[in-house]
């Protein structure tokens, strides 16, 4: 990969030169070596899925756990036919803190169907204090990523307008973030993108998403696969080359270095919980035409999980590679 150093080339593509990128990278996580760095969450899940979540022992031991033949991160949930209550599965958060940066996210393949509620995000201390940015999230069938972010009482969206906030999402729901107003649904958006999430992001090959957190807010970024920047690829990354944000919340009506603190990255597959149960018997959501009680015949996510462990072979996540950048300056 060549590279240019003239102020006139900022512009990147799949395929042309890149110039020095402010963003140097600070941490890598990828080949055989991904997990190391990662502490693994043990216990019930927070969200009220029917998971335990294993460490990193009894989630390779269990097969839950490995780096393939590709040199990418497996992680999966338990498929054992049936269980009396919960599955095991795995959530890892980085070592590594971080005050404002650019997380990318390489994956080939995420959780999907019926039962099943996948996340990458960050996470700060004290929760909602310290700000909860959801990168990767949905549950179920669904196609349309949803990012979202979780505040205390102050954070606010400007506009629900997509023109307005430059981006190429829709704003749902609700345009107060704090988590403690809005029963913990903060602001969300959803991508316009039918291959931003679920079956049809893996179908495509994956993608590449980018969080981006500086004085200007939290932008969040989706390049499916096939047109990825080049300055991703040459780890010289120009956010303002990439065009219009999937999703952003700007700095004037939420302050990015006071709502959002200390963060570490998470990967984390629970089951049922909160959302995908409370969902379970709706419909209308991208690619949840048809709701999963109708789908599998189920009244509860509780008892179609506990009673279809090879259902959930596709709830896995195959990722290539974490790299987590910050400023120079």
């Amino acid at each position: 990969m060549s590279s240019s150093k003239t102020s006139t080339s900022r512009q990147a593509s799949p395929t042309g030169a890149v110039s020095n990128s402010p963003w140097k990278l600070q941490q890598s996580y990828s080949g055989d070596s991904f997990f190391q760095g990662w502490d693994f969450f043990i216990g019930d899940d927070p969200t009220n899925g029917i998971v335990n979540y294993v460490d990193e022992t009894t989630a390779r031991s269990t097969g839950l756990l490995e780096v393939n033949n590709q040199g990418n991160a497996i992680m999966r949930v338990e498929t054992t036919p049936k269980v009396d209550n919960l599955r095991n599965s795995v959530r890892i958060t980085t070592k590594f803190q971080f005050n404002g940066g650019l997380v990318i996210m390489d994956a080939v393949h995420m959780p999907t169907g019926c039962g099943s509620w996948p996340a990458f995000w960050t996470n700060g201390p004290n929760w909602p204090e310290g700000g909860e940015i959801d990168i990767v999230e949905g549950v179920h069938d669904y196609t349309n990523n949803q990012a979202t972010i979780h505040t205390e009482v102050g954070c606010t969206l400007p506009s629900t307008d997509r023109g307005v906030l430059a981006i190429s999402g829709n704003v749902i729901g609700l345009s107060n973030c704090a988590a403690a107003e809005t029963g913990n649904q903060g602001c969300g958006v959803r991508a316009s993108s039918g291959k931003s999430f679920g079956a049809s992001f893996n179908n495509n090959g994956g993608g590449v998403y980018a969080m981006k957190w500086d004085t200007s807010g939290i932008a969040i970024y989706f390049f499916p696969r096939g047109s990825e920047p080049a300055d991703i690829t040459a780890e010289k990354p120009e956010p303002d080359s990439w065009g219009a944000a999937m999703a952003r919340w700007p700095a004037a009506s939420c302050d990015p270095f006071k709502f959002f603190r200390d963060h570490h990255a998470i990967f984390d597959t629970t089951l049922c919980g909160d959302w995908a149960a409370g969902v379970w018997s709706s419909a209308g959501i991208p690619g949840q035409e048809q709701s999963c009680a109708q789908k599998t015949g189920f009244t509860t996510c509780e008892e179609f999980v506990r009673a279809s462990g090879s259902t959930l072979k596709e709830a896995y996540w195959e990722v290539k590679d974490v790299k987590i950048y910050q400023l120079q300056n």
